[in-house]
């Protein structure tokens, strides 16, 4: 039992979470805002919050279709029985408690008992609950009419990095929405080898995802833009600010981006494409260490 709920974790997600507010917290450093109790709560909300998304989705896709016999990725828990949906109903239920008491602990950290900004990321917090939430559950699940990739770069990106920015230095820079979008498109790249692999079993379950909206072909060209803009911005960001070599650090990454966008093409099967979900969410966390590396040894 204890597997299966690993397993419904789905842990393999879990360094491109830590890459989103990875990428504020090495701002923040940069700029002499780090605090390590900020840090840690940080992290641990982010991760209850991803764990969250992936029992939610685990529970929708398996409800409204998406999870069956005819899906061609690895079998979801609730879909192969492994864990019941009542079951999994609770353990939704527990991680929205878990993630709300880490993420109020943390708002006490970085803001006290100024209410304002308490409450405004308080709301942010409850938005992404629900975002988790709605994705594939609920009677009218967003990611089912192709707009998981834009909550992605909403959440992953903008949110995320300019938010834990703020967490730490009470203040907001307005460039780095540049490598906000950097991270958030990397995150919807792993959404989109996702979503390219199961393309004929979504299309039988109703789900329109952009792949299934605009072909597999066109889905590939879309993988190569997302990434090719993704590397592009925080170059853009680097040259903006540019006061050392190091800050280039992160081109170290870009043959490992190749790599994934020449999988997406190549690889047909599952079996073959299912790897470069993982590769891709560990290259996302390489790019942000060492982007982060780079800009503090400017």
């Amino acid at each position: 039992m204890l597997r299966s709920w690993i397993t419904a974790f789905r842990l393999r997600t879990l360094p491109l979470a830590l890459a989103s507010i990875g990428m504020g917290t090495f701002m923040a450093a940069v700029d002499g805002y780090f605090s390590w109790s900020v840090f840690a709560f940080c992290a641990l909300t982010t991760v209850l919050l991803q764990i969250l998304s992936n029992l939610a989705n685990d529970y929708g896709d398996t409800v409204n279709g998406a999870d069956s016999e005819h899906r061609s990725g690895p079998a979801r828990t609730v879909q192969a029985g492994l864990i019941s949906l009542k079951a999994m109903k609770t353990a939704i239920g527990l991680f929205v408690v878990l993630t709300l008491i880490s993420g109020t602990y943390l708002l006490y950290l970085s803001f006290g008992f100024r209410l304002e900004a308490f409450l405004f990321f308080f709301g942010l917090g409850i938005a992404a609950i629900l975002a988790a939430l709605a994705y594939t559950a609920g009677r009218k699940p967003y990611g089912y009419i192709g707009l998981g990739d834009l909550s992605v770069v909403i959440f992953f990106g903008f949110v995320a990095v300019l938010g834990s920015y703020y967490l730490y230095g009470e203040s907001i820079r307005t460039d780095l929405i540049l490598p906000a979008i950097s991270i958030g498109l990397f995150s919807t790249a792993v959404l989109n080898v996702n979503n390219i692999r199961d393309i004929e079993s979504d299309r039988q379950a109703g789900k329109y995802s952009i792949p299934v909206r605009i072909g597999r072909k066109n889905a590939v060209i879309y993988h190569w833009i997302i990434l090719t803009v993704g590397m592009l911005s925080s170059l853009v960001f680097v040259l903006l600010n540019f006061s050392s070599p190091w800050q280039f650090l992160f081109l170290l990454t870009t043959p490992l981006l190749i790599v994934n966008a020449r999988a997406v093409k190549t690889k047909q099967t599952s079996d073959q494409l299912d790897p470069f979900l993982k590769q891709m969410a560990l290259s996302s966390l390489l790019f942000v260490i060492l982007f982060g590396l780079g800009q503090l040894l400017a």
